[in-house]
């Protein structure tokens, strides 16, 4: 189950990376950027869904003891990832609409 996580965090920067080439390009097309916002919140759901997949994990395996050592951490980790991944996208919708 080590793969879920490291896929989690891969698929995390991912998210973040793709709106920064956003707002660091100059884009003519407003289709480049809807798609790369697309799939930038496309990788942070698939990330958080990873971490629910490694808590479903230690429930079925009834390691409680790990999962309560994780839970905070990854809900922490997770809730970070989800609002920089929406601010990152507001900023580059915010420049593509004041440019089109």
């Amino acid at each position: 189950m080590g793969w879920l996580n490291i896929g989690s965090l891969v698929l995390g920067i991912v998210a973040w990376i793709l709106p920064l080439l956003n707002l660091s390009r100059e884009q003519e097309n407003a289709k480049r950027w809807m798609t790369y916002s697309f799939l930038s919140f496309i990788c942070c759901s698939t990330a958080i869904l990873f971490q629910l997949m490694v808590q479903k994990f230690l429930v079925e395996i009834e390691d409680f003891s790990a999962l309560m050592d994780i839970t905070s951490s990854a809900v922490l980790a997770s809730s970070v990832l989800l609002i920089v991944t929406i601010l990152l996208n507001v900023l580059a919708w915010v420049k593509y609409t004041k440019t089109i």
